[in-house]
């Protein structure tokens, strides 16, 4: 018997069968269950997830002889025809190659006519975007009064090219990516029943090559039975994958964080030497990185490495987030280098080089702490006030306040008693994020109602204009020219009119 590939030979017959895409699979179970059918579906998702392989289990769902339900009997002739590609009513489209509105249009012509064998009359048009503007014409006006006997079944990796029209017609359902979890099991299940030797390792290296699809991943794993006669190692796996082994990485990071210039060039070179996949390489050094965050965050994780937990002591959060983005970075910018290895090397030298602002703290650290148990001198609460651009409420609270204590960075102000009415917390926030602001630094602000009366700014700023006032009133009262004119006219002289300036 010849051979059968496994994406052809473990392809799902029933939604039970299928990897991930459990919320679609729900909705489409319950649909069948309550008989509440669309005349139209699209189902959408990259290369690999699951879209023809749903729609054609829907198929299955809706013509099996023993009844519409979620569960094909998978024995009926019906089902059987389906599986083997030889059922005349459900009509599978290629629409990449059937691109002209002729096409399209000899297809739909038989739309009218009932199903030769089945209950239902299915077209399934795979890549349903690459019709032509003409094609989707000729679609639309068949989707807008289907008759009652037919269904269609559209599948597309992108949706955004079909016309709105075609869209608002059809219920939609986004396959998603299957996670790596969920593939490396699938894979364990089908090397099981197929008696093949293999190491998980390799497994999870197979799925996260596959990026999200099963389809790939099945492929892959064929490969990898040849490459590995019959037994799956990580080792081999790597080699056939280019994926570059974690030991390789763990040196590079531990030269980063001991500083060592030649053990990180000599690394480097050692690297290189094996001529891997430098993609692939700055792939495994990010999610390296990755791993070593997650250590520093949530240490209590059981599934760290004891090499990862070791460079989560040794660098800094900010070393980590750093060489992250320059290998990012240089991951975007290697197709671009002269050469992908010389690149590499570029990437590396370049995390040695800069240093994150944590080196910098180490050194003026213990002179900030020093400095905050100094008093933070101001020139006075009176002239300061003016510089917090304070507005509204939070001005003429703080202008009815005195100043008592600066020091460590907590600011303490007395409120006058008469004008209490005016603190809330929302207003000393707002005063407290004004000196934070001024101070370019954290101050914690705390007022208190006084219980004497106190020197604040709004008193000294009144003090001042009653003592303008009256030298103002003075003044004119002793001007020679306001004394000739009052004795002439009989005239009295009226303090609220003079404005002093």
């Amino acid at each position: 018997m010849p051979y059968q590939v496994l994406a052809r030979k473990w392809r799902p017959h029933d939604f039970k069968d299928m990897v991930g895409q459990e919320p679609i699979l729900r909705m489409l179970i319950h649909a069948l269950t309550d008989q509440r059918l669309h005349h139209a579906y699209l189902f959408t998702g990259t290369r690999g997830v699951g879209k023809t392989t749903v729609a054609r289990i829907f198929a299955k769902c809706l013509n099996c002889e023993k009844g519409i339900s979620p569960t094909p009997c998978n024995e009926c002739s019906t089902c059987l025809a389906i599986d083997s590609g030889r059922f005349v009513d459900l009509l599978e489209i290629d629409a990449a190659s059937r691109t002209k509105v002729e096409d399209t249009r000899e297809l739909l012509d038989n739309v009218q006519y009932s199903p030769t064998q089945g209950r239902f009359k299915i077209y399934l048009i795979d890549e349903v975007h690459m019709l032509s503007s003409h094609s989707f014409n000729a679609l639309l006006k068949t989707l807008e009064e289907p008759p009652a006997h037919v269904k269609f079944l559209l599948a597309t990796t992108d949706p955004k090219r079909l016309p709105i029209t075609i869209l608002s017609r059809c219920l939609q359902f986004n396959l998603r990516h299957v996670s790596q979890e969920q593939i490396a099991k699938h894979l364990e299940t089908i090397c099981i029943a197929e008696n093949i030797t293999f190491e998980s390792n390799a497994l999870l290296l197979i799925a996260d090559a596959a990026d999200g699809s099963v389809r790939d991943a099945l492929s892959l794993m064929d490969q990898a039975i040849t490459y590995c006669a019959n037994k799956i190692t990580e080792t081999e796996t790597r080699e056939m994958l280019g994926y570059v082994e974690q030991t390789p990485i763990i040196h590079l990071l531990t030269a980063l964080a001991e500083q060592n210039a030649q053990k990180l060039y000599a690394g480097i070179q050692d690297l290189i030497q094996q001529a891997p996949d430098f993609n692939q390489a700055l792939s495994e050094l990010l999610s390296t990185l990755h791993k070593i965050t997650l250590a520093q965050v949530v240490p209590e994780l059981n599934t760290h490495l004891e090499p990862i937990k070791q460079l989560a002591k040794q660098l800094t959060p900010e070393d980590v987030q750093l060489y992250y983005q320059i290998a990012l970075i240089g991951k975007r910018d290697l197709p671009y280098m002269p050469h992908p290895a010389l690149g590499f090397e570029m990437i590396l030298l370049r995390m040695l080089a800069f240093k994150p602002i944590s080196e910098v703290a180490k050194i003026t650290e213990p002179l900030k702490k020093k400095e905050e148990t100094k008093e933070i001198k101001v020139t006075g609460w009176s002239e300061l006030l003016p510089k917090l651009e304070l507005k509204g409420v939070a001005l003429a609270l703080a202008s009815n306040c005195s100043q008592t204590s600066f020091q460590n960075h907590k600011m303490e102000l007395a409120l006058a008693p008469q004008h209490s009415a005016l603190f809330n917390d929302k207003v000393l926030e707002r005063i407290q994020e004004a000196l934070t602001k001024y101070f370019n630094q954290a101050i914690k602000l705390e007022i208190k109602i006084a219980n004497e009366t106190l020197q604040t700014p709004a008193k000294e700023q009144f003090e001042k204009m009653t003592a303008k006032q009256t030298h103002a009133t003075s003044a004119i009262k002793e001007d020679e020219h306001v004394k000739a004119i009052m004795d002439v006219f009989g005239a009295t002289l009226d303090p609220n009119s003079i404005k002093a300036v």
